[in-house]
């Protein structure tokens, strides 16, 4: 669903020490500002429908030396001067039609605020700023858009009538206006009003007692009606007496900062927890993985066991061979013996009487070394081809989730890939077998 664009307008009061604060801020008279995302390089895009002459201060000054205005009956601290700022949503101008569209917006807005401020004599300056970038939206869309809206600074100013006191020395003058002044005044500008509900009624609180609102609340009415009157639509009115609305620029920015922090911070949780699965599943995958490189290693050690018995179980059966070719039989059906074939056999008689049996028990065994063998050369190759599975599980279907990883803790994985992938160490010689001792007694 689209976000619903809404035109605000809100309005502040300020003290007239405050007059500098606003002035280098509208006017982009700062060196450096809080708002990060001011661009100098399109200060020169900023339009004034009206420019003060000299500073506010000077031009407030000049407006009181020449009775256009006055502060009679004011305390020191009071309020005399307020700033309006009207704004709708980011993308409704960027959609819009961007620049040309808020200019011309913008310039039917200051002829309503010429209207709420009594005359443009009591504006001090109207600008509209380009030269925000609104991050947010620039970063959802890959390009930069600008927010615009516009500034006005006004004096307000009421008729205050003043008439003849009891001390005039003409009694028929007494009680009559004498004279009408412009009085700077923020609270009979912007008087409290009683509340409306929905179908105009008056909004009663809890104790029965009407409840009142500044009147210019009422701004975000009139602002909406004037802007459709004049043609521009396509956005909805803001929330009359909504505090929201009514908050200054820095109060408002803040506030706008600190719902996409609180976002960045939810991303960046996920992120955490993704990480914390992903370090958890390589953990698991390495400890299964040198389980099986353990197993390996173990078979390896016994095939290599099995290989010396194999090799010990040949030489008997090549012994045992030689000794059956032995000799020739004669015509009479005796066997005649080399004399080196006797002294062969005549060792082995006197070595051993046991020698074909421990030659038959070495045979049988050989044929069961040889089916060990086989068998384990099987298992190997299980768990070889299940450590490959592992790896390939790792590398194909976490590919994101251990770049990320890779990214984010790289002298870690490191150090897990390098134990994963060692080499496994030389194996300690194994001890003959008991009948190889034997058969070197026998001379074999």
């Amino acid at each position: 669903m689209s976000k619903t664009d809404r035109s605000v307008v809100r309005n502040q009061a300020y003290q007239k020490k405050e007059f500098s604060i606003r002035e280098r801020h509208n006017e982009r008279k700062n060196e450096n500002y809080y708002n990060s995302d001011i661009i100098a390089d399109r200060r020169h895009l900023n339009i004034h429908f009206k420019q003060c002459e000299g500073t506010y201060a000077e031009t407030f000054d000049n407006m009181l030396a020449a009775g256009a205005i006055s502060t009679r009956g004011l305390k020191a601290d009071a309020k005399v001067f307020d700033e309006l700022v009207f704004d709708v949503n980011t993308g409704y101008f960027d959609q819009g039609g961007g620049y040309g569209y808020a200019k011309a917006f913008f310039a039917e807005a200051y002829r309503l605020a010429v209207e709420v401020a009594g005359g443009e004599e009591y504006v001090l300056s109207a600008v509209m700023h380009a030269d925000e970038k609104n991050i947010a939206l620039s970063e959802q869309l890959g390009r930069d858009v600008f927010h615009y809206h516009l500034h006005i600074v006004y004096i307000p100013v009421v008729e205050k009538e003043i008439r003849w006191s009891k001390r005039c020395k003409d009694p028929a003058l007494v009680g009559t206006v004498k004279e009408v002044i412009k009085q700077v005044s923020h609270s009979k500008k912007w008087p409290m009003e009683k509340k409306l509900d929905e179908n105009g009624d008056v909004m009663l609180s809890k104790n029965g007692k009407p409840v009142l609102i500044n009147s210019y609340s009422l701004l975000q009415d009139r602002y909406f009606e004037h802007m459709k009157e004049a043609g521009f639509i396509g956005f909805e009115r803001g929330e009359r007496g909504s505090t929201a609305e009514h908050l200054s620029v820095l109060e408002y920015k803040t506030r706008q900062e600190a719902k996409r922090a609180a976002a960045l911070t939810i991303e960046v949780e996920q992120k955490n927890e993704v990480a914390a699965a992903l370090d958890a599943f390589i953990t698991e995958k390495s400890e299964e993985s040198n389980v099986l490189d353990e197993k390996v290693q173990k078979k390896q050690g016994r095939l290599a066991s099995l290989d010396k018995n194999i090799k010990l179980a040949k030489q008997a059966a090549a012994t045992i061979s030689e000794i059956d070719s032995m000799g020739k039989k004669t015509l009479f059906g005796k066997i005649e013996l080399s004399q080196n074939d006797w002294k062969k056999v005549t060792g082995l008689a006197k070595g051993s009487i046991k020698s074909k049996d421990i030659a038959k028990n070495l045979l049988e065994r050989y044929k069961n070394l040889q089916n060990q063998a086989n068998s384990l050369l099987s298992e190997i190759t299980d768990l070889k081809t299940r450590l490959e599975r592992y790896g390939e599980g790792i590398g194909i279907t976490e590919t994101m989730r251990y770049y990320q990883a890779q990214q984010r803790a790289p002298h870690r994985m490191a150090e897990i890939i390098a134990d994963i992938m060692r080499k496994p160490p030389e194996q300690e010689p194994h001890r003959h077998d008991r009948s190889h001792s034997k058969y070197r007694e026998m001379g074999l």
